[in-house]
C-alpha cells in the first residue's frame, strides 16, 4: 500500500487563538486526535458527543499534557433530531465565531436498526443527523467566515466489499427489501460527498468552504461492529498495517489539511482522500483533491435529489413526496 498523506507541517504551528470548532464524535479516533491538535495551536474546539462523560475524560487526559488547551464536552445524539436541535439551539445562543464544522462522528455496518425518527440507523446517523446540524449552524458559520465544513466520508462511497455506492430513494430506510449492512454504509457514505457537493453550490460567495474526506482505513472504534477492539488492536494490527490501516493521527490528516490549508476554497465541494481501496486502483494512493472513480458522485441532479429528500426528512421543508 502507498504511504499516508501527510499534512504539510507548517499548518500544524499556525497559531489558531481565537479560532472555534465544533467537531462530532470527539471523544475517540478521529475526532479526539483532531480536537486535541487544534486545542495544542490555542483554537477553542467543542466535542459534540453522544457520550458527555467519556468527552469530559479525554479533555482531563489532554488538559494534564496541554493545561491551557480550551475544550468543552457538549451533548449531541446525531441519531435524534430533537437532541441536534437542542445542541444547534445552545450553540447559537452562546453566540461568537465559529471557524470550523467537522461531520465527523460515524457508525459503519451496524446491525438493522432506526433512529429515533424512524430512519435506517446509518443514513440518519451519519448523513440526516449531520445534515441538520449544518443548516442549523450555517448563519453562525457564515457570520464567521472565512469557515470550512468537513464531511468525513470514505472510500467506501464508491464501493464496499463489493457494494456499489449509491442513494435508493425508493427505499432508503429498507422497508421493504433485505437489509445490507455495507450497503447501507456505503449510502451514507455517498451521501456525506454528496452533501458537501450540495453545500458548495449553496454557499458560492459566502466564505464558507465545504469539503468531503475519506479519512484512511483508520485503527478505530468504528469497525466495532465488525470485529471486537481487541482481535482489531492485538491480534490483527500487524497484518492490517501491512494491508494498509493507518493510525489515527494519520486518519487526522486530511482533516486537517482541509481545515487549515490556504488552497481549500479554491476546491470547495472536492472530495480529499487519504490512501483508500477504488475500484480504479490508481486513486489508492489519494489525492488532495481526488476526482471520486465512484460517476455518482459527480451527478449534480443526484446531490439536489439527495438535498431536497434530506430537508424534507429532517422537517426543513413542507411535507413533499420524495423524487
Amino acid at each position: 500500500m502507498p504511504k499516508p498523506l501527510t499534512c504539510d507541517p507548517a499548518l500544524l504551528d499556525l497559531d489558531l487563538h481565537g479560532r472555534r470548532y465544533v467537531i462530532t464524535g470527539a471523544n475517540s479516533g478521529i475526532g479526539l486526535v483532531t480536537a486535541r491538535q487544534l486545542a495544542a495551536q490555542g483554537a477553542e474546539v467543542v466535542m459534540a458527543c453522544r457520550r458527555v462523560g467519556e468527552a469530559e475524560a479525554r479533555i482531563a487526559e489532554i488538559r494534564a499534557e496541554l493545561p491551557d488547551a480550551r475544550l468543552e464536552a457538549r451533548e449531541l445524539d446525531l441519531g435524534s433530531l430533537a437532541s441536534v436541535r437542542v445542541f444547534a439551539e445552545g450553540l447559537l445562543a452562546d453566540g461568537g465565531r465559529l471557524d470550523g464544522l467537522v461531520n465527523n462522528a460515524g457508525v459503519m455496518n451496524t446491525p438493522q436498526g432506526r433512529t429515533a425518527d424512524g430512519f435506517e440507523l446509518q443514513l440518519g446517523i451519519n448523513h440526516l443527523g449531520h445534515f441538520l446540524l449544518t443548516e442549523l449552524l450555517r448563519p453562525m458559520l457564515q457570520r464567521s467566515a472565512p469557515s470550512r465544513i468537513v464531511n468525513l466520508s470514505s472510500c467506501f462511497h464508491d464501493k464496499a466489499m463489493g457494494r456499489e455506492g449509491d442513494i435508493h430513494f425508493d427505499d432508503l430506510h429498507y422497508d421493504r427489501r433485505r437489509y445490507d449492512g455495507w450497503e447501507a454504509y456505503a449510502q451514507s457514505k455517498l451521501a456525506n460527498l454528496l452533501h458537501a457537493r450540495g453545500l458548495a453550490r449553496r454557499l458560492d460567495g459566502t466564505g464558507v468552504t465545504a469539503v468531503s474526506v475519506h479519512p484512511g482505513w483508520v485503527r478505530t472504534n468504528l469497525a466495532r461492529n465488525t470485529m471486537p477492539m481487541w482481535m482489531q488492536d492485538f491480534v490483527l494490527r500487524p497484518v492490517f498495517r501491512v494491508m494498509g490501516m493507518i493510525e489515527p493521527w494519520e486518519g487526522a490528516q486530511t482533516t486537517l489539511h482541509c481545515l487549515l490549508a490556504d488552497d481549500v476554497p479554491q476546491h470547495a465541494g472536492a472530495y480529499y482522500s487519504q490512501t483508500g481501496t477504488y475500484r480504479d486502483k490508481a486513486a489508492n494512493k489519494g489525492g488532495w483533491p481526488l476526482r471520486s472513480p465512484n460517476p455518482r458522485a459527480h451527478d449534480d441532479a443526484l446531490v439536489e435529489r439527495l438535498w431536497q429528500v434530506s430537508e424534507r426528512l429532517v422537517g426543513l421543508a413542507e411535507e413533499a413526496p420524495a423524487r
